[in-house]
Parts: structure tokens; C-alpha cells; sequence
């Protein structure tokens, strides 16, 4: 593999860091040939000789003579990959893509609207020129997830982007120096119990140290041991040195200047802290991690990707002094919690942000771009998805993630098309290219690219809730066939249909226009046949969600942290929803929940599937506890979160489908209240005989079925045989899918 990397030479900061270290280790890497190509002499050349990077310089600002020499230089060399950084590099790149047929990927290593700031015609030549070409390259990789994300808000092609951080050696180290000799060091005179939180960073407007120092002096007035450590230079250092002074804070902050022993410094903390305006993806925060220290940081950037608030650090917007004052306080005062997040951020960074991991995953990077050079572009290619997603349920959005993950098994190279209800934020969860539900005219036109149309999952054939619904659906399955898709139901329910010329509708556009169907159910299997539907071939399958994985558990301790919850306490699951009936039995649902606290001692949890009903629904059913301490959790995170959290729970009564696919999942005895009939059907195919119809459901019914279900609690041959079934059969789902895309 030969690469050649395009860059001005003038960089510093974090873009310098990361292409040096990348090139290093990429220079070492066998069966790896990487050349640097910079276009002025200085520093940064001369750092990567040192680093042992080869290394070319060509100066001079004839773009057509570089151009001509580059491009020899590259057909010659027999080079597989351009790759670029900054504005110079990319507009070289785009010079060279059609010239060279080379793939031309850039790394993005800050926002290119603000480069510029501040240099009027900079940024009105480089500016525009790096704009255009950033345009016409194949590849971009964000320099964080935060970064991706806004090339994707921004109209990139999400398949044509790819994220890499800027990784660091997480290999221990033991400082120079003691935390007593640092403090020393560095003019520090403190008391050896005293609580140190710090930060790296240039003194300058955008890292916001004004805020730091006011969020300080607030904590320590009910934390007299914390002190503050700041390390770095910078044009603001006497503002805010006053800053200190005014706040009476002047003898608990310590400025320790430009920092060359990093490892001292962070030896020295108990708490990091970042409090920048904007970032990327910062170096101080993977530094703070490999120390194991807990984090108080602001949301910005892709800070929120490496700190997970409540779980490893502590978030606050920016600016917001009050509520850093209060994460600082929380940290400070509790040095256990300290001790839990710093393990957590420690274990987290080295998994994902290491030196190791950002050297593997540009490899994995350069080998994609590799591999879909061969691909046959000529051709229709990807799958168009269509389902109920984008409404904030987290069963249906669990469902896509599902199919997203095993159509990307079948072919990582697919590209992937979602019809959303809000299009740009399956965009940024799941990147993957989306359009608006009912826009017509672009999700057919995208009909007459891909090659296979997937109407996906969850209960969309059905008239309950909408008989629009279920002619939309009906429609993109005949558009998708007619305009030349093979056409899949995936994993999908069937039913209740009710009107007779939905059913004959239905059953005519499925005998005629559907290639497979693979179904969660044996009641579903039944309704097809009712409808006379015999044309598709048809699986008995499983929900695609029972493939997904729950969070770590240390992930979900910290998310019971945030919610004020022991994380080995006992909990009792609740999910419920509005629907006609429900009203009329809420007090026994509340009833139920006192009667969980007083005979088994476990709190019950109200766990939301979709927040903007189920909250609702359990404030009501809350309305009639008395006794127990109970929880109403507003909402329960990514996909992961919510199948980690009902893994906690004793038990679970759930009148949501996907509340009782994740608890099974997971082992967790079962009490079904059924409201449709695919709450009886999928509890019956795994063999779960605990459920009532909501119309029948009594006080003393729902207690009886509790008692059931926590003497199960513990029986793992029956509570996992089920579903360990359900798994097997639910590979079934994406077989067909790779069947009909011809894998």
C-alpha cells in the first residue's frame, strides 16, 4: 500500500501532532510505503525528518509546475492513495483525482468556515478555494465524531465519510515527579488533602478560562479543599490572573506556565477540566483520560463521544459557570465517584482513542477506499429502507439500527438510503443518506439507483392506528418493484388489518410486488395466509432488535448514577402507553408498582419507549403509588442504553412490544399487557405465558403474574431458551436479505 500525503507545511497544534504521529507509525507499519509532500520549508518538515517520516518539499507558488511535478512524481511512484490535509492540500488533491484516477481522501481537522477568521482575504481565496475543493474529493475523515457530524449537516455523502481520532500512547508511564515535588515545582504551596482540579490549554478567548475560575470560585465556597491548577500561556494570562484576585480566589489558583512534563502535571490533578467555547477533538482530554482522571467538560465538539455525562465525567454548556460549579462540587466532595469515572474514562480512551486504535483504523480506512475502487460503479447498487423511523420511538429506531447493522454485514460498501421523518438526524445517527418520508419525487428517483427496496420491520401492515399509513406503505412497495428493486418485508409483523378492501388491497400488492418476507411471528405467518398472500417467499423470522448488544455495565451504572439510582439496587421495570382503556386501569398499574416496593423491596423504574406518550402515561399510572419510591425516567438514551437499562430490572410489566424483545433479551422475566395482538404473539413464539389483555387486566391478576415472574427470576434455561432461539432464527432476516442482493 503506498500513500502520499498533501500538506502547506505551515500547520501546528493538533493538526501538526496528529499527521506526525500518524506518519510515524504508519512509516513503520510493514507492507505500508508513505511519502509526505510538503509545499514550504519550516518546522514541520523538519520535525517529520526527524521523526524519521520521508519527506519531499516543494516550495514556490507556480501551482501548475507543482502540479506537473506531483503528478509525475505519483504515476511514477506507483502510489494507491492521495491523501490530503488543509486548504492547500485539498485544492492539489482535487487537481490531481481525475488526472492521477487516484481515490483522494482529506482528513478535516477544523470547522473550514472559521480557519480563516479574522484575515479578510485569506479567507476569500484559501477560504473559497479549500470550500470548492473539499467538494470534489471521493473521501473525507472527521477528526472526530463531532467533525463528521458536521460534514454530514453540512451535505456530505455519509458513505463517503469516515471518522478517526487523534489518538495517543496509553502505555503506562510513571511520572518525573510526585504530586508534592510537581506542586513544588510549580510555586503550588497547598495541603497534601487539598482536592486539585486543572486544565491544559493556550490562555486565549476560545478555551474560556474566565468561566473555569468563576465555576471554581463558586464550588469552593462549600468545598474549602478544592484548588485549581492551570497550565499553559497565552495573551490572557494577566486578565486572568485579576480575574482570580477579584473573586478572592487568588491563593487557591495556581499558574503553572507553559507545561513540558505532561505527565507531572496530570499526575497532579484529581479532577480535569475543559471548558473551551470550541473544539474538535482535544489532546488534553485523551491525556486526562490516560491519567484515569474524571472529566468536567463542556459540550462541545466531539467531547461528548469520549465523555459520557454521569458515566466517565460530567458535561455543561459552555459558558454555563454555575452548573461546572456544581459538577465540580459533586466531584470534588466524593472520591469514590471521582475514582469510578476516572476507571471508566481510562478504560473507554484506551479501548477507542489509543495511538494503536487511530494507526489500525486509518489502515481500515485506506483498505475501504481501496476495496470500493474496484466496485462496479456502473451498476444500480444499495438498499433503500423504509419504515416508521424518525418519530422518537425506541423500538422502531432500535429496528433500523438492526437492519443497518446487518445489511452492513452482508456489504460494508452498500450505500444505504433511510426514508425519515427527520431526515437529518437518521442522518447523523446512523450515517447513512436519508430523505424526508413523503418527499415523492426524490425517494423515487433513489428507487431507479438501488437494487433492493426494504419495507422495514415493526407492524406497518396494519389498519389500527391509519389507513393513510397503510397505503403509503403499500404504494413505495409497488414503486420500489415497478422501478426495478428486488422488494423485502424485513422481520416484520402483520396485522390487525380490519377493513376488507385493505385486506384485498394488501394482499394484492404483496402477492404481486414483494420478493420475500421474513416475519417476527407466528401470528403474522397466520394473517398471510388468511389474506391469501402465497406468491413472496416467506421466512418465520424474529425482530431484527434481538441481535443488538446492551451497553457495558459500567456504562449503565454511571447512566443510574446521573438518574440518582443505586447501580445495584433492585429495580422493577414498568413501560406503559396511552391507548383506549388504558385511563380506566392506571391505578392498577400504580397500585402494582407499591405492591413490587412493599412484598419484593424493588423500586420500580418507568421506562419510556416512546418519550412523548409513555411519560405521560406513567405520570398518570404514578399518580396512584402511595408508598414506594418510584422513578420515571424521561427517556433512555441510544439503543445500547435502553436495552442495558431494562437488563437491570427484576422484572418487567411492559404494554410495548420492543420493552418486552429488549427485556427477553436479556433474561428478564416477563409480564406482557396486551393492547394489540403482537404483544400475545411474540411472547407466545418464545414461549412467555405471562400476559393479560388490557380490557381484562385486575389488581389482583396483574399481582399474581408479578409473583409469577419474580419466582423466574434466576431460572436462565427458561427465560433465555426462547430467545436464544429467536436469535438463531432472526440470521434468517438478513439471509434473505444477501439472497436477493445476490451475496
Amino acid at each position: 500500500m503506498k500513500v502520499i500525503h498533501l500538506i502547506s507545511g505551515g500547520d501546528s497544534g493538533g493538526a501538526k501532532t496528529h499527521v506526525h504521529m500518524l506518519l510515524q507509525n504508519l512509516s513503520r507499519t510493514p507492507g505500508v510505503e508513505v511519502t509526505m509532500v510538503c509545499f514550504m520549508e519550516g518546522p514541520f518538515s523538519q520535525e517529520a525528518r526527524e521523526l524519521g517520516i520521508p519527506t519531499v518539499v516543494l516550495p514556490g507558488r507556480n501551482i501548475f509546475r507543482t502540479f506537473h511535478t506531483l503528478k509525475k512524481m505519483i504515476l511514477d511512484g506507483g502510489y494507491e492513495i492521495i491523501h490530503c490535509h488543509g486548504a492547500r492540500g485539498n485544492m492539489m488533491g482535487a487537481l490531481l483525482r481525475r488526472s492521477t484516477g487516484l481515490p483522494v481522501v482529506t482528513t478535516v481537522h477544523s470547522d473550514w468556515r472559521l480557519d480563516y477568521l479574522g484575515r479578510p482575504i485569506s479567507r476569500i481565496t484559501y477560504g473559497t478555494i479549500n470550500t470548492i475543493a473539499l467538494r470534489l474529493l471521493d473521501y473525507r475523515i472527521g477528526v472526530s465524531d463531532a467533525m463528521t457530524d458536521l460534514l454530514i449537516s453540512r451535505g456530505f455523502d455519509p458513505d463517503k465519510l469516515f471518522t478517526i481520532y487523534n489518538g495517543i500512547d496509553f502505555t503506562p508511564r510513571t511520572p518525573s515527579m510526585t504530586r508534592s515535588q510537581y506542586l513544588e515545582s510549580v510555586g503550588a504551596h497547598w495541603p497534601e488533602d487539598c482536592v486539585i482540579a486543572g486544565i491544559a490549554a493556550r490562555l486565549n478567548p476560545v478555551k474560556d478560562i474566565p468561566t473555569l475560575i468563576r465555576g471554581f470560585a463558586r464550588a469552593r465556597q462549600s468545598c474549602p479543599k478544592l484548588r485549581l491548577l492551570i497550565a499553559g500561556d497565552g495573551e490572557q494570562m494577566g486578565e486572568l490572573k485579576a480575574l482570580a484576585a477579584d473573586l478572592g480566589v487568588a491563593e487557591d489558583v495556581c499558574f503553572a506556565g507553559w507545561v513540558s512534563d505532561v505527565d507531572s502535571f496530570y499526575g497532579a490533578l484529581d479532577i480535569n477540566t475543559l471548558t473551551s467555547l470550541s473544539e474538535t477533538f482535544p489532546y488534553s482530554l485523551t491525556e486526562g483520560a490516560r491519567a484515569g482522571l474524571p472529566t468536567v467538560a463542556s459540550r462541545v465538539g466531539g467531547v461528548p463521544y469520549l465523555i459520557d455525562h454521569g458515566v466517565n465525567g460530567l458535561l455543561f454548556e459552555a459558558g454555563d459557570y454555575e452548573t461546572l460549579a456544581k459538577h465540580l462540587t459533586t466531584l470534588a466532595s466524593d472520591a469514590t465517584l471521582r475514582t469510578h469515572m476516572g476507571q471508566r474514562l481510562y478504560q473507554k480512551g484506551k479501548s477507542e482513542y489509543s495511538l494503536e486504535s487511530t494507526l489500525q483504523r486509518q489502515l481500515e480506512i485506506y483498505s475501504v477506499i481501496l476495496r470500493r475502487k474496484e466496485r462496479n460503479h456502473g451498476r444500480r447498487d444499495g438498499a433503500l429502507v423504509c419504515g416508521a423511523y424518525g418519530r422518537g420511538n425506541a423500538g422502531d429506531d432500535a429496528i433500523l439500527e438492526a437492519i443497518v447493522t446487518e445489511l452492513r454485514q452482508i456489504d460494508p460498501d452498500l450505500p444505504v438510503w433511510v426514508l425519515s421523518r427527520k431526515p437529518s438526524e437518521t442522518r447523523l445517527t446512523y450515517r447513512v443518506n436519508s430523505i424526508y418520508t413523503f418527499a415523492f419525487p426524490k425517494f423515487l428517483w433513489r428507487m431507479t439507483k438501488t437494487r433492493l427496496y426494504i419495507n422495514g420491520g415493526g407492524s406497518l401492515m396494519q389498519d389500527v392506528t391509519s389507513h393513510r399509513s397503510l397505503w403509503f406503505y403499500l404504494f413505495t412497495i409497488s414503486a420500489g418493484k415497478i422501478l426495478g428493486n428486488k422488494v423485502m418485508m424485513y422481520g416484520c409483523g402483520i396485522g390487525p388489518i380490519h377493513s376488507p378492501s385493505n385486506r384485498k388491497r394488501a394482499a394484492k400488492v404483496l402477492q404481486r410486488r414483494v420478493d420475500a418476507i421474513t416475519l417476527r411471528d407466528t401470528h403474522s405467518k397466520t394473517e398471510l395466509e388468511s389474506m391469501g398472500v402465497t406468491q413472496p417467499k416467506v421466512v418465520l423470522s424474529a425482530d431484527p432488535t434481538v441481535i443488538l448488544p446492551a451497553a457495558g455495565s459500567e456504562v449503565i451504572d454511571g447512566v443510574l448514577e446521573s438518574e440518582g439510582l443505586d447501580p445495584s439496587g433492585k429495580y422493577f421495570g414498568f413501560t406503559l402507553r396511552p391507548w383506549p382503556g388504558f385511563d380506566a386501569k392506571a391505578a392498577i398499574f400504580g397500585q402494582a408498582a407499591d405492591y413490587v416496593w412493599e412484598k419484593y423491596g424493588m423500586t420500580p423504574v418507568f421506562l419510556p419507549i416512546e418519550r412523548r406518550l409513555d411519560v405521560g402515561a406513567a405520570q398518570k399510572a404514578a399518580m396512584y403509588i402511595k408508598k414506594a419510591p418510584y422513578h420515571i425516567l424521561h427517556a433512555t438514551g441510544s439503543s445500547d442504553h435502553t436495552i442495558g437499562l431494562f437488563a437491570r430490572m427484576q422484572a418487567v410489566v411492559s404494554m410495548r412490544l420492543h420493552a418486552l424483545v429488549f427485556s427477553a433479551s436479556q433474561g428478564v422475566p416477563l409480564v406482557g399487557v396486551v393492547y394489540d395482538p403482537k404483544i400475545s404473539s411474540f411472547l407466545s413464539y418464545i414461549g412467555q405465558d405471562l400476559y393479560t389483555e388490557l380490557a381484562d387486566l385486575t389488581y389482583e391478576g396483574l399481582c399474581a403474574q408479578i409473583d409469577a415472574a419474580c419466582a423466574r427470576i434466576g431460572d436462565t434455561e427458561f427465560l433465555s431458551g426462547g430467545v436464544d432461539r429467536l436469535r438463531k432464527v432472526e440470521r434468517r432476516n438478513s439471509e434473505t436479505a444477501a439472497e436477493l442482493l445476490g451475496k
